[in-house]
């Protein structure tokens, strides 16, 4: 299959696109007796070769012709070019204000259940913009739901700067999100016989641990191991979310002694628990419509339907945020989550007598974990501290770790806090080595989840419970029994 670098195949698919599109072009234009529409970059022609597909002129065949040059054209753009197209379809195929108006006189005008009812219908269609019924066009062509979904990718970084670009991502999120209906997607196994190019897309797309090379792809695709990927029938051969799992013995608690090619291959048929331990969103332009939940729910079914034994269900999750608010909004709980021999021992260590200044210092060494020294004065006061990140809240009551919330909004417990469970780079500077599981309990799920949306509680395992027991907050009250429910 070749070096994983060797070719890119995010240019090869656009080139295929584009050549497609030229195609359906050239022969819709060939079967109607058409000359090729003006290649589309300059506004005024952009504008035309829009208002022609909503216009349909020359039939059905003849405005697919112009869907395809028009895509074709935004292809072919460089990314100022790409923002004119997206800036002209926003600003001047927008909802028709004088048409909304003129809906909503003639239904206040209504003085019966039909006009009413005709007043609702008329009122709906001045609503909708006419680039919703532009974008629909695209989808009759090859890989139109994929240059859709790559389209929202180009747009969701200029939204910020105009609200025409944010009126047409929701134009388009909406557009999406029914298209993307659950009940429409597919779970499928990946395995080392799936084709070599969705195994590529699964190395590009890998957003949690990085997949270095082929001989890596395979270990995660062994008998020990399985991938799931969930696809839309439109998009055959895109994956939109993936997860990884590793069928062991007992909870998980490091990354590497995970993915390590070295270690022989573990027979499935003894696992007794199933380990999530990477979950990719594939699409960008598709942020916003949540899989996750129902990636691993599917998952799970298979996994209990093909594996009967395995009785446990748990993550080996990372911890994005906790890095940051150690350094930050950690300075008001470190020095009340340490004993005082804790206090001496980081000030020993460190050469800094501000508890919290030393703290950091220490961890800010890019190889203090390989040093005995400094790994014993920090594994327990790190554990606690990491312990009680999870209770911190953002604006909303929920917690400021997101894969926090994930994982207790489906229902899940924070059962465990992993000591230099991820000893990359990228652990190190996230979350100071630490990983945590995550368990889902069949039945606990429902109990946990409705807790969490209705009371904000958290669901909180033993060992997570016991690092934070007996300890107080800089208010004086409880940390465990109080801080785990919305404040």
């Amino acid at each position: 299959m070749g070096d994983i670098g060797s070719e890119n195949f995010f240019d090869r698919a656009l080139g295929n696109l584009k050549t497609a599109w030229r195609d359906v072009a050239v022969g819709a234009a060939r079967s109607l007796g058409l000359a090729m529409p003006p290649d589309g970059k300059d506004p005024e022609t952009l504008t035309r070769l829009m208002t022609d597909c909503l216009q349909a002129r020359g039939g059905e065949v003849s405005a697919r012709l112009r869907a395809a040059e028009l895509g074709k054209a935004y292809l072919e753009s460089d990314p100022a070019g790409r923002r004119q197209f997206l800036e002209i379809l926003a600003q001047r195929f927008a909802t028709d204000d004088r048409a909304v108006e003129d809906a909503i006189i003639a239904y206040r005008a209504a003085d019966d259940l039909k006009g009413r009812l005709v007043g609702h219908h008329q009122l709906r269609r001045a609503l909708q913009p006419p680039r919703v019924k532009l974008l629909t066009q695209f989808n009759a062509l090859p890989e139109g739901v994929k240059f859709l979904v790559d389209l929202r990718a180009d747009l969701l970084p200029l939204i910020t700067e105009d609200p025409h670009l944010r009126d047409l991502d929701r134009d388009l999120r909406e557009l999406l999100t029914s298209w993307f209906d659950l009940g429409f997607l597919d779970l499928r196994r990946i395995t080392w016989d799936s084709p070599a190019s969705l195994l590529e897309k699964l190395i590009a797309y890998e957003a949690v641990h990085e997949i270095r090379s082929w001989e890596d792809l395979r270990d995660r695709l062994d008998s020990d191991r399985c991938l799931f990927a969930l696809f839309h029938p439109r998009m055959p051969e895109e994956p939109l979310a993936f997860v990884e799992v590793a069928l062991v013995r007992g909870l998980a608690s490091n990354v590497q002694a995970l993915l390590d090619v070295t270690v022989p291959t573990g027979d499935p048929a003894e696992a007794d628990t199933a380990i999530f331990y990477s979950i990719s969103n594939t699409q960008k332009g598709l942020r916003g419509i949540s899989f996750g939940e129902f990636l691993i729910k599917r998952a799970t079914t298979w996994l209990s339907q093909e594996f009967p034994q395995i009785r446990s269900f748990a993550t080996l999750s990372p911890i994005p945020g906790f890095r940051a608010w150690l350094e930050d909004g950690g300075i008001e709980v470190v020095p009340g989550l340490l004993t005082e021999e804790e206090k001496q021992e980081i000030r020993i260590a460190s050469g800094t007598e501000a508890p919290h200044q030393g703290l950091i210092g220490l961890v800010s060494e890019p190889d203090w974990p390989s040093d005995p020294g400094v790994a014993r004065v920090l594994e327990v006061p790190l554990q606690r501290l990491c312990a009680r990140y999870f209770l911190e809240r953002r604006d909303g009551g929920q917690p400021i770790d997101p894969v926090a919330r994930f994982h207790l909004k489906n229902g899940a417990r924070l059962e465990r806090v992993n000591w230099l469970g991820d000893i990359s780079a990228n652990g190190l500077r996230q979350a100071c080595g630490m990983m945590v599981n995550y368990c889902y309990f069949p039945e606990e799920v429902e109990k946990n989840h409705e807790a969490f949306m209705s009371e904000g509680r958290l669901a909180l395992g033993a060992p997570v419970q016991g690092l934070l027991r007996g300890w107080r907050d800089s208010n004086g009250s409880p940390i465990v029994n109080r801080r785990h429910r919305k404040s």
